[in-house]
């Protein structure tokens, strides 16, 4: 017969109810919290999915944050940009109005103040900052002004070509911003030629728009040197074409005649008026043209404030004015074409932002279903089991009183 001892039966007792009363306590601190893992040790590989989830969600989180100043970004750019499609608009509309013959060099330079308002406008929102001193088209260098005039009163870019790149999500980096260059001083890839007459010209001859004809001619995008020459022997006015850059002929002198196209190299213009011997067209692609808004619109400045009516060739300094007015024109309209691809740009970016956004959300919604499926308390099993707990606890506690009530000594009298 095994003996136990009355010391043993108290320490077993004990330690079924301190037993029972923390299995109760862990229950009772699972419907506190709403969690069924509490320590790792509950759920080691349940535990160990949901900090990888937590994780994920963290990091989804920290995307979303950066879509979001991305997106306000992007949102000023477009709000600037705008501004500076309507600027250019009424540059054109300014351009077009100081092609009328019948303004005088009073008008004229009006017309020129106006359009100094315009350059003047032009360049602050070239500067334009997002309201905390970073600018919006300096590239990189968002503490430098992208544009200021140097001594020469000309307008220079002092920001870099480079982009801002936010991580908005898992593979996907994006330009925050374009830089000034990408903006003010570029034109598309499709802009075509640009017409620039010679401001040494002494005739009175005037070009209108070049189209192109043929892109695939072997000779498109080649610049182009227009020459006129008078014959030597018919005495009539011709033209050459050559390679404005190598100075090597491109076919044979031709008659001039007013009005009729010119065709060649894939490009068609025509030229009207009277040309003088040695006067002289270039017609070159439109990216070595200047693509430099403020320069191109300084040049046209420069020309309307030049007297007109009171020159002594009067003819060809009204031509030569036309023939400036007419490269603005020209100019601006590319200057337009890409200001518009970058609107339409910084739109696809906000779009995809958008559409991110939705993925994203998807996403931080099935990380959070999939948390609630690890951590979250089965709040009925647990109720049931925390009767039971309690249950065992004053079953562990009457049992522990009738052993504490077994002693001989209160049988003596």
């Amino acid at each position: 017969m095994v003996r136990v001892a009355t010391s043993t039966l108290y320490q077993q007792g004990l330690a079924s109810m301190n037993n029972q009363q923390a299995s109760l306590l862990h229950v009772q601190q699972q419907l506190g919290t709403g969690r069924r893992i509490l320590t790792p040790s509950d759920d080691p590989v349940a535990a160990t999915r949901a900090l990888g989830v937590s994780q994920a969600q963290s990091v989804n989180g920290q995307y979303t944050t950066t879509r979001k100043q991305a997106n306000a970004s992007l949102g000023m750019e477009e709000n600037t940009l705008q501004s500076v499609t309507t600027t250019i608009q009424n540059i054109q509309s300014l351009l077009v109005n100081a092609g009328n013959g019948t303004m005088s060099d009073t008008d004229r330079a009006s017309l020129a103040t106006a359009l100094q308002g315009q350059y003047d406008q032009l360049m602050g929102l070239a500067n334009a900052d997002d309201g905390n001193g970073n600018y919006l088209f300096a590239g990189l260098q968002s503490n430098t002004v992208p544009f200021a005039k140097n001594t020469a009163g000309a307008a220079i870019y002092q920001g870099d070509n480079s982009h801002q790149l936010l991580q908005v999500d898992v593979a996907r980096q994006m330009e925050s911003g374009n830089n000034g260059a990408e903006v003010f001083m570029s034109v598309t890839s499709n802009a075509g030629y640009v017409l620039q007459g010679n401001s040494a010209n002494t005739g009175a001859a005037t070009y209108g728009p070049i189209s192109v004809t043929d892109p695939t001619n072997p000779l498109y995008g080649t610049p182009l040197k227009l020459t006129f020459q008078t014959n030597g022997t018919t005495g009539k006015m011709e033209y050459q074409v050559t390679n404005a850059t190598t100075n090597a002929p491109i076919g044979t002198a031709t008659a001039y005649n007013d009005g009729t196209p010119i065709t060649v190299a894939g490009v068609s213009f025509t030229v009207k008026g009277t040309p003088a011997n040695g006067d002289s067209f270039t017609a070159v692609p439109a990216q070595q043209a200047g693509a430099d808004m403020f320069a191109n619109l300084q040049n046209v400045i420069n020309a309307l404030k030049q007297p007109i009516d009171t020159g002594t060739n009067q003819a060809a300094a009204s031509a030569n004015l036309q023939n400036v007015l007419a490269t603005g024109i020209r100019q601006f309209g590319n200057s337009l074409d890409n200001v518009l691809t970058v609107r339409s740009s910084v739109g696809s970016r906000m779009q995809e932002l958008d559409a991110l956004d939705t993925i994203g959300q998807n996403r931080d919604l099935n990380n959070t279903q999939t948390l609630s499926d690890l951590q979250d308390l089965n709040y009925a099993s647990a109720l049931t089991e925390y009767y039971q707990r309690q249950t065992a606890l004053q079953a562990a506690q009457q049992s522990f009183m009738q052993i504490h009530n077994m002693n001989l000594f209160q049988y003596l009298r």
